[in-house]
């Protein structure tokens, strides 16, 4: 499930690559040259090829160019010198489709004019007195259909020879069949319009993959065109994002992208996070506060200290991941690649069966029983079958990253629709993962006010969690934080220093046990708030206990109601897994919508459960941080990290990466995979059906090559959009 790989891997760019049967074709090929296609990724939305090194063949680009030029395909090798103008340049290949469908279309329509005038009529040139009837076609429409299905066929001519030559028929070899065989019972229009309308088909699918390209390249085309970076001295100097070091210091004003990724050291404002996250309100930021390159800057400006260089910020892994993301097959692509395998030759050999046998059985000419055949040909095209699922797998992983949801394979998009269980870890996913001050208690004449002021000022600069969660309480309550003089930690239990020239301490329980200053009434409240899963800070000074600060992880605002939805689309056992003592878990799990709880694991006893839900419920997730949760992020059906921007570890390592940190659009992501398997299914049934009853009409003589390939360009043109639907995803991420 998790995969990492140190291996040598080159990319290339490949003209042309534009659906699943090119993909087929580059396995063949390609895959012999560098020791097996299992070697081999296709990255279909930017026309890229990995190939990754074998453990006993050195890669060769010199004969993966060649072996890419015999599938009929053109390749160069990207490095790191190509530029990004040279490897997204405009797909030519599209725009000479568009040519040559527009000269096929042109030269078809005056062809039918001039064949219309010179027969006497349309009536004539479509007259139909049973299928054995042969147009007439004078000498002049024919050159003009000539040059009509030249222009037609041009673009998968080359394609169908190589497919010749493999004794490997595919959809191209079948649509040159088709034609051949009209022109050579004389049927020049339609071959015209068979030539002319599967060229539109290819233009078409060329432009869906195109469509979802460049929606994906509008969703992360985030990067800042250029940077203002402030020297020591205080110039400034305008560069790209590849010459910021980390470390340095630049200008973000209101309005800007920010890049790269750094900490701000001057200024406050709001920060739209929103491409990465999919939250719709800005976000607060201060002094040491991180900003991410690709979020846009609110109204205050900013000085920024880059804490990574441009190629290795959170929006570049996500680019990055997505980009791979193609390579990896959903179930139903692994599917529909397999069956047309199969289907294109078997259907070949059905249209020359019923040419052969057609007569013998049931009489006719040799001529309508061609005919027959042909079409036969010309719908059983696998075109709109063929197309329909990479559509809608692209479109619903540009759709889920629109909303910060990052899903790292084809495969995982479905994935999501067939869950029956999840398991959550507790801190970080359920919980906020980080402890927050949640009561202050003083004691005798003692204020909160006081309490807070001596804590803070003790534990100003320490970097302990507890530490830094009660200094950012007082600042929040206004308090004025004066740091203490003279402040000593004391290993593992706390501080003591001077507040305001006399002496404080602070610590954990053990801390005060050893200072032998513990009533029974203070031993009796801080074990009562420990067993409630709450740590305990206690203040004092050489004569008494202060008072005591209660810190708690809480459970995220969001979490309730997302349990509550996961219950609500279906999910049927929610689990929570913690580290943490039964006490805390339990307390934790009161208020939730939870089916069991298991608390006190180890990584490996988590894994243990997972394995047990699995075998109990079958489709099992596992919803982590990524990092410590990682075994049993691989043990489930499909890993869920709570990304978090970044969080560049979390990303790296699940199946899917919730980048809003949030538990709301988990729901969301089960309802869009559901409705992208629909959507797939919807597709693989229609394109069967549609051929489905061209094969009847066929058998019954009622069906004609220009109907036929009309109907399978209609039918391709119908799933194409549907499978575009899930780029608007009309479920919205809750607020």
């Amino acid at each position: 499930m998790m995969t990492t790989s140190t291996k040598k891997r080159l990319q290339f760019q490949v003209e042309g690559m534009d659906c699943a049967e090119e993909i087929s074709v580059l396995k063949t090929e390609v895959g012999p040259v560098v020791g097996g296609h299992e070697y081999l990724s296709f990255d279909l939305l930017n026309q890229r090829m990995i190939v990754e090194q074998s453990a006993d063949k050195e890669i060769n680009t010199k004969d993966v160019i060649t072996a890419v030029t015999r599938a009929g395909l053109k390749a160069q090798v990207i490095t790191e010198d190509t530029s990004q103008k040279e490897t997204n340049n405009p797909d030519f290949r599209r725009q000479r489709l568009i040519v040559l469908a527009l000269t096929a279309g042109s030269f078809g329509i005056i062809g039918l004019f001039l064949h219309a005038y010179m027969v006497g009529g349309f009536r004539t040139v479509f007259a139909q007195d049973g299928i054995e009837t042969v147009h007439k076609v004078p000498l002049a429409a024919q050159i003009i259909y000539a040059v009509s299905i030249l222009a037609g066929v041009w673009s998968f001519l080359p394609k169908a020879w190589l497919a010749l030559r493999r004794l490997q028929p595919d959809m191209n070899l079948l649509m040159v069949i088709a034609v051949v065989g009209a022109i050579t019972i004389g049927e020049w229009f339609e071959a015209n319009t068979v030539a002319f309308l599967f060229t539109l088909s290819l233009a078409i699918e060329s432009w869906s993959i195109g469509r979802a390209r460049q929606a994906v390249a509008r969703l992360l085309d985030l990067s800042a065109p250029n940077v203002t970076v402030i020297s020591e001295d205080g110039k400034e100097t305008t560069v790209s994002p590849e010459k910021v070091s980390v470390g340095s210091r630049f200008l973000v004003k209101p309005g800007q992208r920010v890049a790269p990724d750094g900490v701000i050291k001057q200024g406050e404002s709001e920060v739209n996070q929103a491409p990465l996250t999919g939250e719709s309100v800005p976000v607060a930021k201060a002094v040491g506060d991180l900003v991410y390159a690709g979020t846009v800057n609110g109204s205050g400006t900013l000085i920024v200290e880059s804490t990574k260089p441009a190629g290795d910020t959170t929006m570049a892994h996500i680019i990055r991941l997505v980009g791979e993301a193609q390579s990896q097959k959903a179930p139903s692509e692994q599917w529909v690649e397999v069956f047309a395998r199969y289907y294109t030759p078997a259907v070949l050999g059905l249209a020359i069966l019923l040419l052969a046998a057609g007569p013998l059985i049931f009489g006719g000419t040799l001529v309508a029983w061609l005919y027959r055949a042909l079409v036969l040909l010309v719908i059983a095209c696998p075109c709109a079958l063929v197309i329909s699922t990479p559509v809608s797998i692209v479109a619903a992983l540009a759709g889920a990253t629109r909303h910060g949801i990052l899903i790292k394979g084809g495969q995982y998009v479905e994935a999501p629709a067939r869950l029956k269980a999840i398991a959550l870890d507790k801190t970080g996913t359920i919980t906020e993962g980080t402890p927050q001050v949640v009561g202050v208690v003083p004691f005798d004449t003692h204020s909160e006010q006081e309490l807070l002021e001596r804590a803070a000022a003790l534990e100003a600069h320490s970097t302990h969690p507890l530490a830094q969660a009660i200094v950012a309480h007082a600042r929040q309550g206004g308090v004025a934080i004066r740091p203490a003089e003279n402040v000593q930690a004391i290993p593992g239990k706390g501080a003591t220093g001077l507040v305001q020239g006399k002496s404080y301490w602070i610590g954990s329980h053990r801390l005060l046990e050893e200072r032998k200053q513990e009533t029974s009434d203070v031993h009796l409240k801080i074990v009562t708030m420990t067993e409630e899963g709450r740590s305990v800070v206690v203040i004092g000074n050489d004569s008494h206990v202060c008072g005591f600060i209660v810190l708690a992880d809480r459970i995220r605002n969001s979490t309730p109601k997302a349990l509550a939805d996961l219950k609500q689309v279906g999910i049927q056992h929610l689990v929570m897994l913690s580290g943490d003592n039964r006490a805390t878990a339990e307390l934790i799990a009161s208020d939730l919508a939870l089916d069991e709880v298991k608390s006190e694991l180890l990584p490996d006893e988590k894994v243990k459960v997972i394995d047990r839900l699995v075998t109990e419920w079958g489709q099992v997730a596992m919803v982590g941080d990524g990092i410590n949760d990682a075994p049993s992020l691989a043990r489930a059906t499909v890993g869920i990290a709570m990304g978090g921007i970044g969080s560049d570890a979390a990303i790296e390592t699940a199946d899917i990466a919730l980048m809003s940190d949030d538990l709301a659009s988990l729901p969301w992501l089960i309802r869009h995979s559901r409705r992208t398997l629909g959507i797939i299914k919807q597709n693989i049934i229609f394109s069967l059906a549609v051929k489905a009853a061209f094969v009847v009409l066929t058998f019954a003589g009622h069906a004609s090559l220009w109907a036929a390939i009309a109907a399978d360009t209609g039918a391709s043109l119908l799933v194409i959009f549907n499978g575009l639907r899930l780029l608007k995803e009309p479920w919205r991420l809750p607020k």
